[in-house]
């Protein structure tokens, strides 16, 4: 995920008194016995989420592209002793998701909770992107025309059983609006205030929807920016756990302090905050891929 800034609080796993309440009591995870879909889980916080989920006793659909890495997610799912089923899908193709559902569906019926956790993120300026539109539309089919197609096929049914949760992996750089990432930022924007229009659409269905907004997390997708290298991140492990929490508490937001204050600033100080900014862009150089 993106990091800009420094982060001046480590991203943890939050403990909400509910939580706190359900340990004293020794109660199951209210993800217990549900349905979960996780897309992109064959690596990185797709992943760990399904393990978090399949602790807890959920069942765990896994979808991503590659099959294999899936059917090994799958097996160590298994062996933490929950039911797993894999759906090798591109995302990107829209008649592929629209098999994706019906398979679901007539599988498993209706999903409790979807996570949509793939996709794809560029570090490149603008300066640097006159001839690369295609980097604005592979970022938006996979981080937002995808989890939209996917989200909507699989509603009606969470209407029909009066529960369903949405959780949309975004990233502090929606609040923070960081140079050099406007393809990903502008997919990630767009998929948060679709996930906000949806709850409070779909509230009196039972439907809940959280946008989760990391900040750093160590996954392969950061592999390439060497940067990164040194920064201070949340493991991909902590990253599921924290994903768990979410489900457990449908919180309508998550995200990390550094988000929030960037999000302040933006409203407060902007003339400040572009300032700041520029000086970062200038420091950062453009992504080698």
């Amino acid at each position: 995920m993106l990091d800009l800034l420094p982060s001046a609080l480590p991203a943890t796993v939050t403990a909400t008194p509910a939580r706190l309440l359900r340990r004293l009591r020794g109660a199951p995870s209210p993800v217990a016995g549900r349905t979960v879909l996780v897309t992109g889980a064959s690596s990185g916080i797709g992943e760990h989420t399904a393990y978090a989920a399949a602790r807890a006793g959920a069942t765990v659909l896994l979808v991503a592209r590659r099959a294999e890495e899936l059917e090994r997610v799958a097996e160590q799912v298994r062996a933490l002793g929950a039911r797993a089923s894999t759906y090798s899908c591109d995302l990107t193709d829209g008649e592929a998701v629209d098999a994706l559902v019906v398979q679901v569906l007539a599988e498993h019926g209706a999903v409790d909770h979807l996570v949509n956790n793939a996709g794809r993120s560029i570090r490149r300026s603008l300066s640097e992107s006159a001839d690369r539109f295609h980097d604005v539309e592979r970022t938006m089919a996979i981080n937002y025309f995808g989890p939209v197609r996917l989200t909507m096929g699989l509603l009606p049914a969470m209407r029909e059983q009066g529960f369903g949760h949405v959780v949309n992996v975004v990233s502090w750089g929606v609040q923070i609006k960081a140079p050099k990432f406007s393809a990903y930022l502008a997919s990630k924007s767009a998929i948060d205030t679709w996930g906000r229009i949806l709850a409070r659409e779909a509230r009196s269905d039972g439907v809940h929807v959280t946008n989760m907004r990391f900040g750093l997390v160590k996954t392969p997708m950061i592999a390439p920016t060497k940067e990164y290298e040194n920064q201070r991140a949340m493991t991909a492990e902590q990253a599921g756990q924290q994903v768990l929490r979410i489900m457990e508490d449908l919180p309508p937001a998550w995200g990390h302090p550094v988000g929030y204050v960037g999000e302040a600033m933006n409203l407060v100080a902007p003339g400040l905050l572009d300032a700041v900014m520029h000086q970062l862009h200038q420091r950062i150089p453009d992504s080698r891929r």
